[in-house]
C-alpha cells in the first residue's frame, strides 16, 4: 500500500468516468421527459402509469429502462440510480444519478432533511382545518406486501399540508403536501387515515369518476448540489389529467 503525505493546499481528484455494469436494465426507447441534466444527474418528469424500477410486470416499460436506453445514447455506461421513489400512479419529478457518489450525497441529503419534496393532491371532501400537520406512524398492513396502515408499532410519518383550492360542487379540495418523512403511500395513507382519501385511490379509498388514478403529483423538489453548494430548486406543473382541481 502507498501512503502520501498531503500537505495544506494540496488538491485530490476523484475519477467517476469509470463504467459499470448495467446490463439488469434493458434499455428500451420510449419517451423521457428531461427537465435538467448536469454531469451530476437527471430531473425526469415521470408520467402517471408507468413505474420508476422494473418489475416481473413491468420488466421493459419502465421508467429505468427509459433512462438507460437515453445513457446508451449519449455514451454514459452507469447504473441506473433514482434517488427518490414515485408510485407507479403518482405522476412527476425523479433525479437520477449518474454516479455512485452523487446518489450517496443526495440520500444524506434526504436523511438530514435537506432534500425536500412537495405534492400536489385532491383529496375527497373538505378538511376541517386549511393546513395543519399529520403525525401519524405508518406500518405495513398484516398479510399485505403492497398495503401501508397507522399503526402505533409503525415508523414516525409526518406529513405537512395546506388547501390552496376548494370545489363545493364536486366535493374536493386541493392540498399542497410538504413530506418530512418518506414512508411507503405516505400522502396516501394519512390522507385516508383522517377520511379524506385522494381522489381515485382504489388501494385506500375509491374510485372516481374525475381521475383514472390517484390525484398525486410530484410538483417541486429542492437540495443542495453535491458539487456547487448551492441550492437547487426544480418545479413541475400539474399533469393535464388533475387540472381540473383548478377550474
Amino acid at each position: 500500500m502507498c501512503i502520501i503525505q498531503l500537505q495544506l493546499g494540496d488538491i485530490i481528484e476523484c475519477d467517476l468516468t469509470y463504467e459499470e455494469d448495467n446490463s439488469n436494465i434493458v434499455p428500451i426507447c420510449m419517451p423521457v421527459e428531461i427537465l435538467y441534466e448536469d454531469d451530476c444527474y437527471l430531473i425526469v418528469n415521470k408520467p402517471a402509469v408507468i413505474p420508476i424500477h422494473p418489475s416481473f410486470d413491468h420488466y421493459t416499460d419502465s421508467l429505468s429502462n427509459g433512462v438507460r436506453f437515453y445513457f446508451d445514447q449519449i455514451g454514459l455506461q452507469k447504473k441506473i440510480r433514482p434517488v427518490n421513489r414515485l408510485d407507479k400512479d403518482t405522476s412527476g419529478l425523479v433525479v437520477f444519478a449518474k454516479n455512485e457518489y452523487i446518489q450517496e450525497c443526495l440520500v444524506k441529503q434526504m436523511k438530514s432533511k435537506e432534500f425536500v419534496k412537495k405534492y400536489i393532491a385532491i383529496v375527497n371532501g373538505h378538511l376541517a382545518q386549511t393546513s395543519g400537520t399529520i403525525c401519524a406512524p405508518i406500518a405495513r398492513k398484516e398479510n399485505s406486501i403492497i398495503e401501508r396502515c397507522v399503526s402505533p408499532n409503525g415508523d414516525a410519518s409526518i406529513t405537512h399540508f395546506k388547501v390552496t383550492h376548494s370545489n363545493h360542487e364536486k366535493n374536493f379540495d386541493v392540498v399542497e403536501c410538504l413530506l418530512e418523512t418518506g414512508r411507503t403511500h405516505q400522502i396516501r395513507v394519512h390522507f385516508a387515515h383522517i377520511n379524506h382519501s385522494l381522489l381515485g385511490d382504489t388501494l385506500y379509498g375509491c374510485s372516481s369518476p374525475l381521475i383514472h388514478r390517484q390525484a398525486l403529483h410530484s410538483n417541486y423538489i429542492s437540495f443542495i448540489h453535491p458539487i456547487t453548494k448551492k441550492l437547487v430548486e426544480y418545479q413541475i406543473a400539474l399533469p393535464k389529467d388533475m387540472l381540473f382541481g383548478l377550474q
